[in-house]
């Protein structure tokens, strides 16, 4: 299969956040229902308009991955379940490191395989926060770019 990186227009955000809500559902199992339902519309309506936004599109031009950077950071890399470790990944990050110049990424720390995945490719952890970012009980990684 061919895959190719493009912009994210923003009427595809819908598309998107249905490809977020079914990674976090294979990969974040400690999250609660009411979480998802929570992030859910912000990530709709707020998340995505505040970074720069790449995925990866199949040869049916269905996205099948997305990653969103802000002020060299990244902020968001979900991969569709049924493309997991097909590389997708791999290739987003690389797309943000050398395109994107993104040097940092915060990670769930209950989500073992992101955080083996950023390791597994030259970040490192930095600190360690014991909230999230919205104040919730999911410990986060900070993690940057090993020089």
């Amino acid at each position: 299969m061919d895959y190719h990186i493009d912009k994210v227009d923003e009427a595809e955000y819908p598309e998107v956040v249905e490809l977020w809500e079914a990674s976090v559902r294979a990969t974040h199992a400690f999250l609660k229902e009411e979480d998802i339902a929570y992030f859910k519309p912000l990530i709709l309506h707020e998340y995505l308009k505040a970074v720069e936004l790449r995925c990866i599109r199949n040869d049916r031009h269905t996205i099948v991955g997305f990653l969103g950077v802000a002020e060299r950071k990244i902020e968001m890399l979900f991969i569709h379940p049924d493309v997991r470790g097909h590389g997708i990944g791999k290739m987003l990050l690389k797309h943000a490191l050398e395109k994107m110049k993104a040097t940092r990424v915060d990670v769930n720390e209950e989500n073992i395989q992101a955080v083996g995945f950023y390791e597994h490719l030259g970040f490192r952890t930095v600190m360690r926060s014991a909230l999230d970012a919205m104040g919730k009980p999911y410990p986060i990684l900070h993690m940057e770019l090993s020089s």
